[in-house]
This record gives C-alpha cells, sequence and structure tokens, in this order.
C-alpha cells in the first residue's frame, strides 16, 4: 500500500489558482500511475486528472465545463509528489480533491481514469472558489 496526503487546498476567488499536492509514502511510488478526483456535496467522485508513472503522459476529464486547459497535472518521482495546479478557478470547481495511486505497477498502456483503476486514495483536501 501506498500512503497518500493531499495538501494545498484552501478558499480562493473566481479566476484565481491553487496548487495541490500529494506527497506519498511507503511502496515504490515512480512505478505507479496517479490521478486526481473530486467531489463535491451531494455529488459523486469524479475523474480529474491522471499522469503516467514515468510522467510523460497525461489525460484530463473531458466532461461539460471540461478543466483541461485550466489545471494541469505533474509528478516529481525524486519527491514522491504528484501536483495539481489549477488556474482560472470557478465556483463550479469547489469540491474536495483527492489523489490516488493506480492499481497495477507500471501501466503500458493508456491511464487509469476510473475509480476502480485505483487502490490507494488521500484523505482529500478541500477547495472552495467564491463567486
Amino acid at each position: 500500500q501506498v500512503q497518500l496526503v493531499e495538501s494545498g487546498g484552501g478558499l480562493v476567488q473566481t479566476g484565481g489558482s491553487l496548487r495541490l499536492s500529494c506527497a506519498a509514502s511507503g511502496r515504490t511510488f515512480s512505478s505507479y500511475a496517479m490521478g486526481w478526483f473530486r467531489q463535491a456535496p451531494g455529488k459523486e467522485r469524479e475523474f480529474v486528472a491522471a499522469i503516467s508513472w514515468g510522467g510523460s503522459s497525461t489525460y484530463y476529464a473531458e466532461y461539460a465545463d471540461s478543466v483541461k486547459g485550466r489545471f494541469t497535472i505533474s509528478r516529481d518521482n525524486a519527491k514522491n509528489t504528484v501536483y495539481l495546479q489549477m488556474n482560472s478557478l470557478k465556483p463550479d470547481d469547489t469540491a474536495a480533491y483527492y489523489c490516488a495511486a493506480d492499481v497495477r505497477a507500471r501501466r503500458w498502456t493508456g491511464l487509469p481514469t476510473h475509480l476502480a483503476d485505483f487502490g490507494s486514495w488521500g484523505q482529500g483536501t478541500q477547495v472552495t472558489v467564491s463567486s
């Protein structure tokens, strides 16, 4: 198991930016793709972004009012940390944000994007965007 701890959430005005961090410990962080999810009150947890274990591939959710173009996922394997840079924040981005680690090591094809693809989760960090 890998232990994940998110940080960086907070209260920000519309149009502002935040950078979330997720520090990992335990199993070899660099062997696992990582993802970010979010969950707003009364809603299901939804996929936001994923990054491959080597960091060369990324994928962003393509639902309405997508985060693509506003959010950037990255990782620093030397620091066992994955990041989510969030720019141009909107009130609809308000949610608890969770990082998660792939259940499979060294996934060679595709990226994990579904809840069941991830086996370890952090406790979440709250992001609130005021209008």
